[in-house]
């Protein structure tokens, strides 16, 4: 039975994709947007990201939610598995993903229900990871690590007076004496005062990096000395490093590519890493955040700012106009700012280049 209806799918699938230039030639603004040669179906391996698998299929991979077809047998059909098949099937002269869900997002295992009471229970779990949106080795550390606050914040935060034995160079294992109350936080975060963010245009201050050193467990509070033993670090930590309460972020690798709901023209101010030329992979600061209606997800054109050139005749200087040269993702947003990490470079790219609505 199962054979039948693979068979027959297959059938009507290839029946509706022979309509495929009717849809063309009817001006479906999606079906303007697929790839000429992309695949009829696919099906995903481990290693895929979801932005790898809408470049199959779409010339801008930002459209993926737009062709997802309504499917109730697919709880959220953007939790893609390995081993699961993707359609591309036509409803009503519209292209649509349809979904078939291989073992790994289907199949479950059976595991204690964490009770108290042992009676038999299942807890309904896929075997398999949903894929990420991008490449998520790029920018764990800041998801979950780095953060932005205000300059004032930091300032007020306490900080490391001295290490154990007079020590200069502390690490994992080591205590701190620290000056200040600590907040009632299971964990604290020791954290080293980074790049002041301003707006190129408005010089508004936009935020303080506070860039992660270590993890640490409060030990004793003695009037405004404290000790914490620090758990983790990532870089030694030293005297004058602030101790902050640690954010409660779950490492949340479900979220999609998008276009932004608002209009959005903005810069991006800098870049992590200690490069001055930003390509694929590169994580940047952009001077635009939740305020401005930057969500997680959200996919922004990179434009390349022009040249200031002499007009000879008029005697002026003329500033030649920006060039589209790449791709970016926001993957964390702050009211302020954003990070994002750059999904495609066609040159060199740099700070102040700008970012608009794809």
């Amino acid at each position: 039975m199962m054979n039948v209806l693979v068979i027959a799918r297959r059938v009507a699938l290839g029946a509706v994709l022979c309509l495929a230039s009717y849809a063309f030639a009817a001006g479906s603004d999606l079906a303007a947007h697929l790839r000429p040669d992309h695949p009829e179906s696919y099906t995903v391996v481990k290693g895929d990201t979801l932005w790898d698998i809408s470049g199959r299929f779409l010339q801008r991979p930002w459209l993926w939610p737009d062709l997802w077809r309504n499917n109730p047998q697919i709880e959220n059909p953007h939790l893609i598995y390995p081993g699961d098949r993707i359609f591309l099937v036509w409803v009503d002269g519209e292209p649509r993903f349809d979904l078939e869900r291989g073992d790994a997002g289907r199949t479950y295992r059976v595991s204690p229900a964490g009770t108290e009471r042992l009676e038999p229970a299942v807890r309904a779990t896929p075997l398999e990871s949903a894929i990420p949106a991008i490449r998520l080795d790029a920018i764990q550390s800041f998801l979950v690590q780095n953060r932005v606050v205000e300059p004032a914040e930091l300032e007020a935060a306490p900080y490391v007076l001295q290490g154990e034995s007079e020590r200069l160079v502390l690490g994992a294992g080591d205590r701190l004496y620290v000056r200040g109350v600590l907040a009632d936080s299971d964990r604290l975060s020791v954290v080293r005062p980074g790049p002041l963010y301003v707006d190129p245009d408005t010089k508004e201050v936009l935020g303080l990096e506070a860039t992660f050193v270590g993890l640490g467990d409060a030990i004793a509070q003695d009037g405004e000395v404290a000790t914490i033993r620090l758990t983790q670090s990532r870089e030694e930590a030293r005297i004058g490093d602030r101790v902050l309460p640690t954010e409660e972020r779950r490492l949340d690798a479900t979220f999609y590519p998008s276009a932004p709901a608002t209009e959005i023209l903005g810069q991006i101010i800098a870049v992590f890493g200690g490069v001055s030329q930003i390509g694929p992979f590169d994580v940047v600061v952009l001077n635009r955040g939740e305020r401005e209606g930057l969500e997680v997800g959200n996919t922004l054109a990179i434009y390349k700012r022009g040249d200031v050139v002499q007009d000879r005749i008029a005697r002026q200087a003329i500033q030649l106009p920006s060039e589209r040269a790449g791709l970016l993702m926001v993957f964390r947003t702050f009211e302020k700012l954003s990070y994002a990490l750059v999904l495609q470079a066609q040159q060199p790219l740099a700070v102040t280049d700008e970012v608009r609505n794809p």
